[in-house]
């Protein structure tokens, strides 16, 4: 598949990175079908995509886009809580909580219903693309598509290769995250990749630092974001990411 053949992208879960990535998606020019099993997350993500604090509406307050630019662009994304909708989507990429069952269960599934040609990839921030590749036929059109939270603004996809990733497959999204406006990074497969590796020292030492009275919490993330430019401290991160996803990556 050439870059130039998606014109309808699956997003596989609408929560705070799923819906993001559905804005990046529709704001670039691209049909998306949203899946949530939960009307009320859809209808969640839908308003946050209008009006959330890296909403279309921001974009307009800031005289980036019109009020007809967001009509449009939320006019792109369809919702639905069927999987079944998905059956037609040229790339697909799954943003559900970090469970390899879970993701295991959703990819096999897909994979029985998709169009042969279509790629999967998964926003995993941790879990081995090689293991979440094992529950498809496709491996070779299987990879990870790591973007960063808030989406709509972080520059950086961190792009990862499972063991039977084609090269196809990898130029594609190399080429699709720039029309994503995105900053295509490669980094080899394994427990956490580089980012959440790298993330996961600051964050455990920011805890111990914290248990062993140096600072207090609210000193921690000001010295942070004062002598290193961070743009929140590592406690304001946490706080963001979720308790799910902190321990997950305290795993790793």
């Amino acid at each position: 598949m050439r870059v130039d053949d998606v014109k309808v992208i699956g997003v596989f879960g609408a929560g705070t990175i799923g819906r993001d990535i559905a804005q990046v998606c529709a704001r670039s020019g691209y049909e998306v079908v949203l899946f949530s099993r939960s009307e009320k997350t859809l209808s969640k993500a839908l308003a946050m995509i209008r009006d959330g604090p890296f909403g279309l509406m921001r974009l307009v307050e800031k005289g980036r886009l019109r009020d007809d630019d967001v009509e449009e662009i939320i006019g792109r994304i369809k919702t639905t809580t069927s999987r079944s909708d998905l059956k037609d989507v040229d790339f697909l990429i799954e943003a559900i909580p970090e469970d390899a069952a879970i993701k295991k269960e959703a990819f096999s599934y897909l994979d029985k219903i998709c169009k042969e040609e279509t790629v999967f990839a998964s926003n995993t921030s941790a879990i081995l693309i090689s293991d979440l590749a094992s529950s498809v036929e496709r491996k070779d059109r299987f990879i990870g598509m790591h973007f960063f939270n808030p989406a709509p603004v972080m520059p950086l996809v961190e792009v990862v290769r499972g063991a039977l990733t084609s090269n196809e497959t990898f130029n594609l999204i190399v080429e699709l995250a720039k029309r994503l406006g995105k900053k295509p990074i490669e980094a080899r497969d394994g427990p956490g990749f580089f980012t959440t590796r790298f993330i996961n020292a600051i964050l455990v030492e920011a805890v111990r630092l914290f248990e062993i009275g140096v600072a207090g919490i609210k000193e921690i993330d000001e010295m942070c974001k004062l002598a290193f430019r961070f743009p929140m401290g590592p406690f304001e991160l946490m706080d963001l990411i979720g308790l799910d996803t902190v321990l997950h990556i305290a795993c790793l």
